[in-house]
C-alpha cells in the first residue's frame, strides 16, 4: 500500500488546485458526501469484479475546491471518494485511513464511515 500512498502524494503536488465534483445524498437524518476527480466524471472502470462507475448522477453533482469539499467531508456520516485529490482530501482531513485506500485500474477511491467521538 505505500507505493499507492507514494503516487497519491507525488501527484497531488502537481496538481494545481484541481476542482472536484461533489454531490451530497440525504436520507432520514443520515448525509452521504460522494466526491470525485473533475476529470473522471463519466468515466467506467473495470478491473476482475470491481468496477467503478462515475457515469450516472450518484456523482454528478456541484464543482467545489478542495477546501469546499473537506469541509461537507468532515461534517458527513459516510463518505465516498474517488481520484487522487478526492482521495487525498479524505485522507489529510482523516477521515480515511490510508490502508483503506483501493483502486481499481490504477484509480484510487475509497469509502468511508464518519464516527464522532464523545
Amino acid at each position: 500500500m505505500s507505493v499507492l500512498l507514494a503516487v497519491i502524494s507525488r501527484m497531488s503536488s502537481l496538481r494545481f488546485k484541481m476542482k472536484l465534483v461533489v454531490k451530497v445524498h440525504s436520507k432520514d437524518g443520515k448525509t452521504l458526501v460522494a466526491v470525485c476527480d473533475k476529470d473522471l466524471l463519466g468515466s467506467v472502470f473495470e478491473e476482475g469484479d470491481r468496477i467503478l462507475d462515475l457515469s450516472g448522477d450518484f456523482y454528478d453533482g456541484d464543482e467545489m475546491s478542495e477546501e469546499e469539499a473537506g469541509d461537507l467531508i468532515r461534517n458527513a456520516d459516510i463518505v465516498n471518494l474517488v481520484g487522487v485529490n478526492a482521495v487525498k482530501v479524505g485522507v489529510d482531513d482523516d477521515i480515511i485511513d490510508e490502508d483503506a485506500v483501493q483502486t481499481v485500474e490504477g484509480v484510487p477511491y475509497a469509502i468511508g464511515i464518519v464516527i464522532e467521538d464523545e
